[in-house]
């Protein structure tokens, strides 16, 4: 077996929390010109932009990193599928916008806690950046909480989209607290963030909103993982053919 040094550990780790942001800031975008209503159309757009913006701060800081001359551009496009090292619950289609709204909940009760705990990292560019960040998490995470309560708690119709939403995505939860090997060997030296410490927090959250919203908490008997190994869902590869046509049609092409 191969031994990853340090510096791999860190480039491999940046470029993980990099492919989150990207592929996430992806599915948020498709909802643009297709939101409920004009203003929910401008905030969903923008909170795709605040993903996308987070991305390539951290593809920058991965090529720094790297120092093979690849840009954040070669990171961001011109990889296959199973180099993406991003969490499934992030590709996933966007679905309805209660399964929008689930996801983002899942995911912005997370993040919040992730980026604190990273903005006391002892890498000091990971560290700016969750600070730069954490804000914007708070915001998104307002705004999913507002939301799924008010649909779980809404019309007999919108409880029910709600509750499937979060049944089907529920599986895809386990893998944001299991991390890889690259995250467990920077926690020692106070880089990376230990994901597991973040359980209990995400699922006090979770658990509040989801009562509020009277909504039921799924069952934990299915778990589906690989995302961080490069395993990916169906809906990865037309995801990524979209994603990646301009650069592969037009090489050359910065963000």
């Amino acid at each position: 077996m191969t031994k990853i040094s340090g510096n791999e550990h860190l480039f491999r780790y940046v470029l993980a929390l990099a492919d989150d942001a990207l592929v996430l800031g992806q599915n948020l975008s498709e909802w643009c010109s297709r939101g409920p209503y004009l203003e929910e159309d401008l905030a969903l757009a923008n909170v795709a932009l605040d993903y996308l913006g987070r991305a390539r701060m951290f593809f920058e800081y991965a090529a720094q990193i790297e120092d093979k001359g690849r840009t954040e551009d070669d990171l961001a496009f011109l990889r296959d599928s199973r180099e993406y090292r991003n969490y499934l619950l992030h590709e996933l289609p966007r679905g309805d916008f209660a399964y929008t709204m689930a996801r983002q909940l899942m995911v912005d009760v997370f993040s919040l806690e992730y980026l604190k705990a990273l903005c006391k990292s002892t890498d000091e560019t990971l560290s700016a950046i969750a600070q730069r960040t954490v804000k914007e998490s708070e915001y998104h995470l307002r705004r999913s909480r507002t939301w799924v309560v008010r649909l779980g708690d809404g019309t007999e119709e919108s409880h029910t989209r709600m509750q499937k939403a979060f049944d089907d995505l529920w599986g895809y939860s386990h893998e944001l607290f299991e991390g890889d090997d690259s995250e467990r060997a920077l926690v020692a030296e106070g880089i990376s963030v230990d994901s597991s410490t973040i359980r209990n927090e995400w699922d006090r959250v979770v658990n509040e909103v989801l009562s509020e919203a009277t909504l039921k908490r799924p069952d934990e008997g299915w778990a589906i993982r690989g995302g961080r190994n490069g395993i990916h869902t169906e809906s990865f590869g037309p995801m990524l053919a979209e994603m990646q046509y301009m650069q592969r049609a037009y090489p050359g092409l910065e963000w």
